[in-house]
């Protein structure tokens, strides 16, 4: 397990600044290890400190908590206060989040299955194609009257093959061998063979403003129907590859190991819960706004939710509430659920070295990501430094004139600045080296620096 300090140095490698926000759930994430330590008895008295993130957007509220459950591979969902109402009115209920969560750890806790079968299913996916490959891969059966069958009175058996000489038996040994050395080469990705695929589930359908979907309700009470259907190799191999997985795992393991881990490792992350917060005595479109707070408020605190994996308990899972904070405040939400978030950290605007460093700094760095998206046409784009201090300026000039809409600036300023780049690469042409200077920036973005040409820069 990470130490805090190592969590939040692997964090700065895609997120800058916000160094209070980073320790506080560093050390959320450790406590649970920390309390993953103790005696059964004492462990089950300890919940998690659940946060609040004050802040504007895109000064990195999400990508804090995203990154932070990436790097322990824990279920996490991130949704927002808004789409959830009162019991009594249309629209989501609160528990549908706990539900989420389940689903996003059955789909973690799956796909950790299968990579651990994942070299038999290999095995067996090449044997599968060979055999499709192979000509009369297909058994003949007889005939049977189904009305026999049914009444127990006729079976049905596989017709019998002639015994093969031992000539023959080496003859298709060879042959075997031979279409997987081709298939493993590569040479066959390209070969129509038929599959037996599951049909699409049944569409959605809406019940009183609320999406269902009746596969989903009926669970596996609807059989699911197959049919055949030819492709290349190369499109049947990750179809049969998921089925040959399948059949390896235990999906009632999966699913007790998947409410474990959301039950002690789950991340929920609340995002805009500034807008569910409100005077009490506030009427028209907010007058659930309280009501969806006392809803949230026994998830927060702890208790037990029905899915269709099985109960959950939500004593351990770790909320992160997040928020602009601009017209309300915190003490607007409910003391009980106030006294749900006792830690509270807030997130600073970003300044104009901010944005230099989001520029030079992270792995995932906006300018190595439109350098990445040009190579392909040709184009091998770099920036000096004057030019990435230019875009740092307009782009915190831009957040301080208009609407700050934090890191999110740069993707505007980026887009104009390289717009005709952009347009007339077109892979055609040798490669060729684009250097963006701090003149190239000034004459792209000064001239434009208008008050007629300011919405250039607003999303």
């Amino acid at each position: 397990m990470m130490t805090p300090k190592q969590i939040v140095d692997a964090l700065d490698r895609y997120i800058i600044g916000q160094e209070e926000a980073k320790r506080a759930v560093a050390i959320a994430l450790r406590n649970r290890y920390r309390r993953s330590c103790l005696s059964e008895e004492l462990r089950e008295e300890i919940t998690p400190k659940n946060i609040i993130m004050l802040g504007p957007t895109g000064v990195g509220k999400t990508e804090i908590a995203r990154r932070l459950a990436k790097l322990v591979d824990a279920p996490f969902i991130k949704v927002e206060a808004t789409k959830f109402t009162e019991v009594g009115y249309v629209g989501k209920d609160v528990e549908s989040m706990i539900r989420d969560l389940v689903e996003e750890s059955i789909r973690l806790t799956k796909n950790i299955k299968m990579n651990e079968v994942k070299s038999a299913a290999e095995a067996a996916t090449e044997a599968r194609i060979v055999e499709l490959l192979l000509p009369n891969a297909k058994k003949h059966r007889p005939p049977v009257n189904p009305l026999q069958y049914l009444l127990g009175s006729g079976t049905v058996q596989e017709s019998e093959e002639p015994k093969q000489t031992e000539e023959e038996k080496e003859k298709t040994r060879s042959l075997r061998e031979q279409t997987l050395g081709r298939l493993r080469a590569g040479l066959l990705e390209n070969e129509i063979i038929e599959i037996e695929v599951e049909e699409s589930s049944a569409s959605p359908i809406l019940a009183m403003g609320v999406d269902m979907d009746l596969g989903s309700v009926l669970g596996d009470m609807l059989p699911k129907k197959r049919k055949q259907k030819k492709m290349p190799v190369s499109q049947a191999r990750p179809i049969l590859m998921q089925q040959e997985s399948e059949k390896r795992i235990d999906m009632d393991d999966v699913n007790r190991l998947a409410l474990i881990n959301a039950e002690q490792n789950g991340i929920i992350f609340l995002d805009e819960i500034d807008k569910i917060a409100g005077a009490a005595n506030r009427g028209g479109a907010d007058v659930s706004r309280e009501g969806v707070q006392r809803d949230i408020l026994p998830i927060v605190e702890g208790t037990t939710v029905s899915t269709k994996y099985g109960p959950i308990k939500t004593d351990f899972i770790l909320f992160i509430g997040a928020g602009a904070f601009h017209v309300s405040k915190v003490s607007d939400l409910i003391p009980e659920l106030q006294g749900r978030f006792p830690i509270r950290v807030t997130l600073k605007d970003l300044t104009e070295e901010d944005f230099y460093n989001i520029l030079t700094q992270p792995d995932n760095a906006v300018t190595k990501q439109y350098a990445a998206l040009l190579r392909p046409d040709n184009v091998n784009l770099s920036f000096t430094e004057d030019a990435l201090r230019e875009i740092a300026k307009y782009a915190f000039r831009a957040n301080e004139q208009n609407e700050n809409i934090g890191a999110r600036r740069l993707h505007t300023v980026m887009e104009n600045l390289l717009n005709d780049i952009s347009f007339n690469a077109n892979g055609q042409h040798p490669l060729i080296d684009v250097v963006i200077d701090g003149e190239y920036v000034d004459s792209h973005l000064d001239s434009e620096w208008t008050e007629d040409n300011i919405h250039k820069y607003i999303l």
